[in-house]
């Protein structure tokens, strides 16, 4: 059966202590018929929709460019920059994401086709199908195999020792977020552990490292010289620039929050390496269940997310239609229901806070944040600022103090 991570901190239980093997197995062969349901039914409507999708996305993209053409004019950089924002939006979620995972290789139409399309991110297609199909889909938050989960730079369970360095993981994801498109490429180059093992001549690293530069290259070229020197007949080259920055960093945001609420909000399981030994498919499925969350909200919501508003249904069948998660959505609820296993969903400004609450709560030492209140807060703050200065020995003695504490007032 898997182990779950934090079995025994800060009086935390194991979510699957009530199944059985058995039972494990039966949600597998359930979830099982739920996919085969959707195999068997997908066809023309489906086609229809994603088709659908990449004409408004590129009819968008291309009136928001037109309209940028006159963006001294500021109604003009307005619309023209929110348009150029939600396009590139739906480029990078319900389009290159869901493309990119092969949910729509079944048409056989090879310009909508995981092994032709090509999308506009730092990171390539294939170095991203890799790092996250291959990775992160098999090894789903699994501490030290799965690196989306934190993307390697920050804390994200208990069980990990806290450092003081820990106390920047704030301002990591929120620069992590701002340029998230430069982090996946780095990350899908693992460009960290590449450095860390000074590996940064292998032949291999050169050619992916190469493939990178190439495609921020073109991507920095059409977006920061060629659309803006279009404008510059307009007195436009300027507005247009910021226009371009502006959709960027709209599209990185809007990104990370939704990566961050399907993988990392209050409530998400994270498991240990030898906890998938010998995994069978039952336990995988189960897995996927308790190491995600959705997003509830309105049709417009979960198009503008990539259907990752059901990333519980999309970490089960990440090769499904998108347009079929919330359709399947409460036949996956039921199940968990049945099971006795909990649904995490909220709507996405709580989940939102959600994350970023986690984010916080792990950069400071276990139990600090449960023990800290108006009253404490400045002798809080001194064992902060002792553990922080201090070595591994204070680090440890203080820490057992304060999850101590955090235990008894649980």
């Amino acid at each position: 059966m898997t182990t779950i991570q934090k079995k025994a901190v800060l009086g935390q239980t194991n979510p699957i202590a009530h199944l059985s093997e058995a039972d494990i197995e039966q949600i597998g062969i359930e979830l099982d018929a739920i996919r085969q349901e959707v195999i068997d039914t997908r066809g023309a409507k489906d086609a229809a929709y994603i088709r659908r999708v990449i004409d408004t996305q590129r009819k968008l993209e291309l009136g928001s460019r037109a309209v940028l053409l006159f963006s001294s004019f500021p109604p003009a950089w307005i619309l023209g920059t929110l348009g150029l924002s939600v396009s590139k939006i739906l480029d990078n979620m319900e389009i290159g994401h869901n493309v990119l995972h092969g949910q729509w290789d079944w048409m056989r139409d090879p310009k909508i086709h995981s092994s032709t399309w090509e999308w506009d991110m730092a990171s390539p297609a294939e170095q991203w199908k890799h790092s996250h199909n291959e990775l992160h889909h098999t090894y789903t938050n699994v501490i030290g195999k799965d690196n989306d989960l934190g993307y390697g730079i920050m804390r994200v369970d208990e069980d990990q020792p806290w450092t003081p360095a820990s106390l920047a993981q704030p301002l990591f994801c929120f620069i992590n977020a701002v340029f998230f498109e430069y982090g996946i490429a780095a990350y899908d180059l693992e460009l960290g552990a590449v450095i860390a093992k000074k590996q940064t001549k292998d032949p291999g690293f050169r050619r992916r490292a190469k493939q990178v530069l190439t495609k921020i290259r073109r991507q920095a070229t059409k977006d920061y010289v060629v659309h803006p020197a279009l404008s510059i007949p307009t007195g436009s080259f300027l507005p247009t620039l910021a226009a371009n920055v502006t959709a960027n960093i709209v599209r990185n945001l809007w990104s990370n929050s939704v990566i961050l609420c399907g993988h990392f909000p209050e409530g998400v399981e994270t498991f240990e390496k030898r906890s998938i030994d010998g995994e069978t498919k039952g336990e995988w499925y189960v897995r996927q269940m308790l190491g995600s969350a959705n997003i509830s909200g309105s049709k417009a919501l979960h198009i503008m997310t990539g259907n990752l508003s059901h990333q519980v249904e999309h970490h089960l069948f990440p090769d499904l239609p998108s347009n079929r998660y919330g359709e399947i959505a409460p036949k996956v609820q039921a199940l968990f229901e049945k099971y006795d296993l909990t649904y995490c969903t909220r709507p996405m400004p709580q989940q939102v806070a959600s994350a970023w609450h986690k984010v916080i709560r792990l950069s400071l030492p276990n139990g600090w944040l449960a023990t800290t209140n108006k009253k404490n807060a400045p002798q809080q703050l001194a064992i902060l600022y002792k553990m922080a200065t201090g070595d591994r020995r204070t680090r440890r003695l203080l820490g057992r103090k304060l999850e101590s504490e955090a235990r008894a007032a649980a």
